[in-house]
């Protein structure tokens, strides 16, 4: 092909008017999508913000909440909201006068668990994520009202609203001047100013960076043994574990990386179910027994895990495992038919 400049340009002056006509007859994404109605915008702007613009008319009770909480909350939170086998716990920590000075005192003490209703500094947040996103196996599922019922009976149990409470759009501007940590957000920070100045106040120090580390808090060795392996008594997955309290057993000879632990933790397997016993769902132990002598056993279990369901094992409902990879999904369940071995 010739290399020369005058045919280059020549070539060049075809390719730029081609494109020009082929653009000026074909308009852009013909047929191609369509404008979202008003209904389709409204399914998806359900966010409530801090001044509470887009929060929906609504009203619950404490009393209602309670209700609620027990059938559709407490097995991942507990009946008082405080508990830890799940989910790490949304109340507790918090002081008659913490609601007085809008700061939590303990978020400034060390070895202090810090639960969701101590670090949460406006109460449209618990309204938009309780309506977004819960509960956990069926999100959005809840009305407007039930979520203000919901929501009043957290209040209650963090005693910034009374037990007679009935919360509502009218009265949650009232409800946001009495959470405990209210005034524990800061602006003073780079996500809100942001110039040029790093958002730490600390120095780089390269030089005697041996400091020693205080322990607040430990379990003492006479009260390790009181209510046996501690070890086994909490959730086998997130932030907080169970400490050991008992040697371990000689006869451990199985490996512990005969566990998949990297599907069941990619996949959320651990939010529901120990490798011993229930949490939500049932151990994989205990399944790995029941199916033991079935035939065809990593067949059903792969349907099972794959399409979800509910009644086997109670009535809280299993999410079908949709996005769950065909490897993982073999992995684990040949890992069930071989006894769930540790």
């Amino acid at each position: 092909m010739s290399r020369s400049p005058d045919r280059r340009w020549y070539w060049l002056s075809t390719w730029v008017v081609a494109c020009a006509t082929i653009s000026e007859a074909v308009p852009a994404y013909e047929g191609i999508g369509r404008a979202a109605t008003a209904a389709e915008i409204a399914a998806w702007d359900i966010d409530v913000r801090p001044d509470f613009v887009g929060l929906p008319a609504g009203s619950g009770s404490v009393a209602d909440g309670e209700t609620l909480w027990i059938e559709r909350c407490s097995s991942c939170h507990g009946d008082f909201g405080d508990a830890n086998h799940v989910f790490p716990p949304l109340i507790g920590n918090t002081t008659t006068q913490d609601i007085e000075t809008g700061r939590v005192a303990a978020l400034k003490e060390g070895g202090t668990a810090r639960t969701t209703i101590m670090k949460m500094p406006t109460v449209s947040t618990l309204w938009d994520f309780i309506h977004r996103a819960m509960p956990w196996d069926k999100p959005k599922s809840l009305t407007s009202d039930e979520v203000y019922a919901v929501l009043s009976y957290l209040l209650n149990l963090a005693e910034i609203v009374p037990a007679d409470f009935v919360l509502s759009e009218k009265n949650i501007a009232w409800v946001q001047s009495r959470m405990p940590n209210r005034d524990g957000m800061t602006r003073d920070h780079g996500l809100w100013d942001i110039d040029g100045v790093p958002d730490t106040h600390n120095t780089a120090c390269m030089k005697r960076c041996d400091a020693d580390v205080a322990v607040s808090s430990s379990l003492p060795e006479f009260a390790k043994t009181a209510h046996g392996e501690l070890l086994k008594q909490n959730r086998e997955y997130g932030a907080i574990r169970g400490t050991r309290t008992l040697p371990e057993p000689k006869d451990a000879t199985i490996e512990a990386s005969k566990v998949p632990t990297a599907p069941l933790t990619a996949n959320g397997c651990l939010g529901c179910h120990g490798i011993e016993g229930k949490i939500i769902g049932p151990g994989f132990r205990q399944i790995a027994e029941k199916y033991r002598d079935q035939a065809d056993a990593a067949g059903y279990l792969k349907g099972r895990i794959r399409s979800g369901g509910a009644g086997r094992w109670g009535e809280v409902a299993m999410p079908p495992q949709s996005t769950l990879s065909d490897t993982d999904l073999d992995l684990i369940a040949r890992w069930l038919t071989d006894g769930a071995p540790r």
